[in-house]
């Protein structure tokens, strides 16, 4: 029961640090910050296990996290109040060609990342973008203008 406790106690940690790291550093790691998890997945498992190196132990410990990661999936879909405190929500990164700086300092994205996403993308200039949005799970998804949008929007400004 032990085992269990301690489980539960550092997935709440782990949920709560990987809530606090954002979108950004999840869903674009450097190598320096895979190593960094692999060696936090380790001290967890010491934290969890406590010289306990049995497979009972091991087998507790796992199954409280998958216990708790079921818990809390089932929460967010049968509360969609719940969904996007535990899972995030998509923000706003660009708006018809303009940048929303203020969505970007929030969740430590710079331009030069957003450029080079949209490079990725096959986007070559930002004016291409009606939307690009920063996903919960850290990727950006871009949704080009049409070509005839920025011809239409000139010909109603010309009408007026």
């Amino acid at each position: 029961m032990d085992i269990v406790l301690r489980a539960t106690a550092m997935f709440v940690v782990l949920f709560a640090l990987l809530r606090l790291l954002g979108k950004r550093e999840l869903g674009q790691l450097t190598p320096f910050e895979l190593v960094v998890l692999v060696v936090m997945g380790d001290l967890i498992q010491q934290g969890v296990t406590h010289n306990d190196f049995s497979v009972t132990g091991a087998t507790l410990a796992i199954s409280t996290f998958a216990f708790w990661g079921v818990v809390l999936s089932w929460a967010s879909y049968l509360f969609p109040r719940l969904k996007d405190p535990l899972e995030g929500r998509p923000i706003i990164v660009i708006r018809d060609g303009k940048l929303w700086e203020d969505n970007l300092r929030r969740d430590r994205l710079t331009r030069a990342e957003v450029e080079s996403e949209m490079r990725l993308a096959g986007i070559a200039h930002i004016d291409q973008v009606a939307w690009a949005i920063l996903e919960p799970q850290g990727k950006i998804s871009f949704i080009r203008r049409d070509a005839g949008d920025s011809r239409q929007s000139d010909q109603d400004s010309a009408a007026k």
